[in-house]
């Protein structure tokens, strides 16, 4: 890259690159100028609860890749004991971030080491979430993806974080 492609790159404040284009609810790049969904903010410390509740919101509302962003600063900013809670979290928000694209072999890869990153906290329920119902999730969509091999719908193939109290648990929302 020469010195006129360097210094037409987005940089935040601080200097670093920063992609400024406006994304999709799906965090696909839009053209500049285009209207977009509102980027999260990066860096954002949180409880552990105030992280699970945000997440869930922007699952329900179909994205999850800004439900990855927010999982993404709770591994970077959360006690290293959870961190590979978070970093799995954030690895099942972004398979269903490219499921929901249509590439069905990252987004079936994404969920199965999400599960598997998940699977050790599987005897307890941090901050409330159901971590045998997400694993079972999150393997039976990894296998809806591979059989379809088309975009899965973000919001209606979310799952509830902490279960679904007046229905079935998060494994049975895969359709």
């Amino acid at each position: 890259m020469d010195d006129t492609e360097q210094s037409r790159r987005d940089r935040d404040p601080e200097g670093r690159a920063r992609n400024a284009r406006p994304r999709d609810g799906l965090g696909r790049p839009l053209p500049y100028g285009a209207p977009g969904v509102a980027r999260q903010p990066e860096g954002v410390v949180r409880t552990g609860d105030e992280t699970v509740r945000e997440a869930q919101r922007l699952l329900d509302a179909g994205m999850p890749f800004h439900a990855h962003e927010v999982f993404e600063d709770a591994w970077k900013s959360g006690p290293e004991a959870e961190r590979a809670l978070w970093r799995g979290l954030a690895q099942l928000a972004v398979g269903l971030t490219h499921a929901a694209r249509g590439n069905s072999n990252g987004g079936a890869t994404l969920l199965r080491r999400g599960a598997a990153g998940i699977a050790a906290y599987g005897d307890g329920r941090p901050h409330g979430l159901g971590i045998r119902e997400l694993t079972a999730w999150a393997e039976a969509l990894a296998g809806r993806v591979e059989r379809e091999a088309e975009p899965v719908p973000a919001a209606e193939t979310a799952p509830r974080l902490r279960g679904r109290p007046d229905g079935p648990d998060a494994a049975d929302s895969v359709r």
